[in-house]
């Protein structure tokens, strides 16, 4: 694939050291197996301003293809990281959460309690995936297929798509 991937998980305890972070790993073998370089992962606790400041070093720093966070999109009150997502990004893409929330839905009731979204800074995709590491492996293998044609309409590409 060719493409540079930045990993942020979102968790306070995990922020703190007193959980061991089990998404980021899983999320990183997933896009290493697909061919894309890992160029940075982070743990950073549950605050909008922590979150939103990693996307943008992510983004406009690292020039990052792809971020993917993991956790923070749920219902609890310290869940933030769509917020962080949303102040950051120029264009959403609904479709894509859409999709994660559909294929969840066959799983477990508890897909339609997720509030992730994914959109573009610049020329960076980023996608917000479940904290658990089932829920980013499921999610994130939804997306994998259209991950490589986004990234390089997002990067410029002027080929036609093909239909």
């Amino acid at each position: 694939m060719g493409f540079r991937a930045v990993i942020i998980t979102v968790s306070d305890r995990g922020a703190r050291g007193e959980r061991e972070d089990l998404s980021g790993p899983e999320i990183a073998r997933m896009l290493a197996g697909v061919g894309m370089e890992i160029a940075g992962r982070r743990i950073v606790p549950d605050e909008k301003e922590l979150i939103r400041r990693a996307l943008l070093e992510g983004s406009d720093v690292e020039d990052a293809d792809l971020i993917v966070t993991t956790g923070g999109t749920g219902v609890s009150p310290r869940d933030v990281t769509p917020e962080a997502t949303r102040e950051v990004i120029e264009k959403e893409i609904p479709g894509m959460a859409e999709a994660m929330r559909h294929q969840s839905s066959s799983l477990t009731p508890h897909a339609m309690l997720s509030r992730a979204v994914a959109g573009i800074r610049g020329r960076t995709l980023i996608i917000n995936l479940p904290g658990s590491p089932k829920g980013a492996r499921e999610n994130l293998g939804v997306l994998l297929p259209a991950l490589p044609h986004a990234i390089e309409k997002i990067r410029g590409d002027q080929r036609e798509c093909a239909s």
